[in-house]
């Protein structure tokens, strides 16, 4: 194979009777250019778009205290500078990342004057906060965790939803379908109901141990009375 002195690259040969038609793209630029709108580094705070990690503080804050007498509300962030390169963070095993800054602003309502239709301002404070580090992508579409190259891999994500299914008799010796069903939130843990041989209803939180299903339903307000209405049938004598 040979060899090109000057750029130190191996000379490519076409033996075809047709020079190549379409250029081939650059296939990094599909993540780097989503990378960077997630990011939106370069963009003014007050001009970002509603994507990205812009959206995701939105869609968090603002947090209202349980009194409502406080809300944290969400101004702006920033990316500082990186304090190593990539080459530097191998060689260090470090995380090639940037500061994370956040600016919010936390209100505070008088509750000696303030009524439920119209709030009082009692203070305002402004203040940015550090959140952390955020790791940044080199132009390999890479990342640099504890100076090691990483990669990203696209997994599946199941859709939110509920899902109802069963054992298919394979538990029990006696082959009694057990019925299940499966609460898929959009963001937050998963939520599993289940039926034991004895119809007995269960629950589990992020499939985690097993737990009388009174108890979530009491956590969500219900009463006893309530309970047994809903899941069993009266009969009224007279």
């Amino acid at each position: 194979m040979a060899y090109s002195f000057t750029e130190k690259k191996r000379i490519r040969k076409d033996f075809g009777k047709r020079e190549s038609i379409l250029e081939v793209p650059y296939l990094l630029a599909i993540q780097l250019d989503s990378y960077r709108k997630f990011l939106q580094a370069d963009a003014a705070e007050d001009r970002r778009n509603e994507a990205g990690l812009h959206a995701a503080f939105k869609s968090v804050f603002p947090i209202i205290s349980y009194s409502g007498n406080a809300i944290l509300e969400y101004v702006s962030y920033r990316l500082g500078d990186p304090v190593f390169d990539v080459k530097e963070c191998q060689m260090r095993g470090l995380t090639y990342a940037a500061p994370l800054r956040v600016k919010v602003r936390l209100v505070v309502y008088d509750k000696e004057t303030s009524t439920p239709t119209k709030k009082t301002v009692k203070d305002i404070r402004e203040q940015e906060v550090y959140l952390g580090e955020l790791p940044l992508m080199t132009e390999n579409v890479t990342f640099i965790v504890n100076g090691t190259e990483r990669v990203i891999v696209s997994q599946l994500h199941r859709s939110p939803g509920v899902f109802f299914d069963h054992d298919r008799g394979k538990t029990h010796s006696s082959g009694k379908l057990l019925f299940s069903a499966r609460i898929i939130p959009y963001r937050g843990s998963w939520l599993d109901f289940e039926f034991d041989p004895k119809d007995c209803v269960f629950a589990r939180i992020d499939r985690r141990r097993k737990l009388p299903v009174t108890i979530i339903l009491r956590a969500l307000g219900y009463t006893e009375e309530q309970m047994l209405d809903m899941f069993f049938d009266k009969n009224t004598y007279h």
